[in-house]
């Protein structure tokens, strides 16, 4: 194990990594519209740019821990991140759209290998009982990126050029390849199991059919037959992997990793609290705009309060774990997020919008509390040799609930308006869609429940 303080830095390194991506994520959404006048093409057509991305996400997040295995951590990190910066100089450089669609693409392939990787090697050099500490070190830069996106890409978009959106990864990006040549340890097993290939046709295929298919559905783009064939073609997959996995000792993706209490129910507990989450960025901005009349510009900072509060959270979370434990704070939160959902639908046009103040904030702590809770607790009996499997298994199914959460949210509003005959959303279709999500997040509450009391109390420190 590494001292307190190197640990300490490796996280540091791997949250600049997760800034970057974070950071990239967020801030091109706003660049959509100059981005289409500058290639000549529909601005509908740009959110290729986000799809594109998400493929290679699917594609190689449950590859990454596979793959840290055999060539080792800081290996694997360090091409990831040379994948990414470079590929985000030729997305800065881009003079067609189909060009900055593959290049997109092979930039996901960088992040779906560095987040991941970058988690498995904290995870492998902290000591257990400094692990709620150095997990919540790790996550507070990294609650930056989605805080800046949309105003700096706005802010770059409007003074500078679209591109510089991805240059701007560049000086992130070096420092940190040199930091992790320097401080990442290079970890990995001396007799890794034969690659899964096959695993990861089938694993990477159904994910990419069914991420995609969720971000064309939410842009209400693409038939009805595409559609159903991305949905289709994603499920008949994945339950192709299932068949494959069964078969298998170490499958690319081990769903035996579930008879694991704390990971079982940090899994499910978190995709029913993740399922919110992905749907709140797209519901909150469109719901403040439309059913209550707000500007871009007005709802922008409205929504940044949610973030503001997270970001206020992050280092009072160890204290809370430690003084009512996992199960209690898990329990309660799991209360809190649907609450607080459901009172976000209690608000019209025409209403004064400062008691929402109040209530974003508390849903960006409650949010900060949930994730830093999960993503520790998950990892609390998970043997070392089974580490790598795990954080792949975990990442995925981030990624997939995230997704999730936007198609449900989509989806019930959609459901909604044709119930009332209605082309456009109003405030009640909305409304109807928050509590969906809140009633959704709720599902965490009995999950939390069936976890032990001690549970992670060498992890929280928490006397019984």
């Amino acid at each position: 194990m590494l001292s307190v303080s190197r640990v300490h830095l490796t996280a540091l390194i791997v949250a600049s990594m997760l800034f970057m991506e974070q950071l990239d994520g967020t801030i091109l959404s706003t660049a959509l519209p100059s981005i289409a006048n500058s290639l000549h093409v529909d601005t509908v057509a740009t959110s290729v740019a986000l799809t594109s991305y998400i493929i290679g996400l699917a594609i190689f997040i449950p590859a990454s821990g596979a793959l840290a295995d055999r060539l080792g951590s800081r290996t694997v990190l360090s091409c990831a991140i040379i994948i990414f910066v470079l590929c985000s100089v030729a997305c800065g450089s881009a003079h067609s759209l189909l060009f900055l669609a593959c290049m997109r693409t092979l930039q996901g392939i960088g992040g779906a290998l560095m987040v991941p990787v970058g988690r498995l090697v904290v995870l492998r050099s902290t000591p257990r009982e400094e692990l709620v500490r150095t997990m919540t070190w790790m996550m507070l830069p990294a609650t930056l990126g989605p805080l800046m996106g949309p105003v700096v890409g706005g802010f770059i978009t409007t003074y500078l050029s679209w591109r510089w959106n991805f240059y701007l990864n560049i000086p992130v990006g070096i420092l940190g390849f040199i930091l992790t040549r320097r401080f990442i340890p290079e970890v990995k097993e001396k007799e890794p199991p034969p690659f899964d290939l096959t695993g990861l046709f089938l694993a990477g295929g159904g994910l990419a059919a069914l991420s995609v298919g969720t971000e064309l559905f939410t842009h209400n783009q693409g038939s009805a037959t595409l559609l159903l064939s991305l949905f289709l073609g994603g499920f008949a997959f994945m339950g192709g992997y299932g068949f494959h996995a069964a078969r298998l000792s170490t499958p690319l993706l081990d769903f035996r990793l579930l008879a694991i209490p704390t990971f079982r129910i940090s899994v499910l507990g978190g995709a029913a609290s993740r399922i919110a989450v992905g749907a709140f960025p797209f519901l909150l901005p469109a719901f403040l705009q439309i059913g209550s009349g707000l500007t871009a510009a007005q709802s922008g900072m409205v929504t940044f309060i949610a973030p503001v509060g997270a970001l206020a959270m992050r280092p009072w979370v160890p204290a809370v774990l430690k003084r009512w434990g996992f199960r209690r704070v898990l329990m309660v939160n799991g209360f809190s997020g649907g609450i607080l959902s459901i009172l976000i639908s209690s608000f019209h046009q025409g209403q004064a919008l400062w008691p929402l103040y109040p209530i974003l904030l508390a849903a960006g702590m409650a949010q900060a509390t949930q994730f830093s809770a999960y993503n520790t607790i998950a990892y609390a009996d998970i043997p070392a040799s089974r580490m790598s499997a795990a954080t792949s298994f975990y990442a995925t199914m981030q990624q997939l609930m995230l997704s999730l959460g936007i198609c449900i949210a989509a989806g019930t509003l959609t459901l909604s308006g044709l119930l009332h005959g209605r082309i456009e959303p109003t405030s009640h279709d909305f409304a109807t869609a928050f509590i969906a999500v809140g009633v959704i997040s709720l599902l965490a509450v009995p999950a939390a429940a069936s976890l032990n009391p001690s549970a992670g109390a060498a992890l929280s420190g928490k006397k019984e």
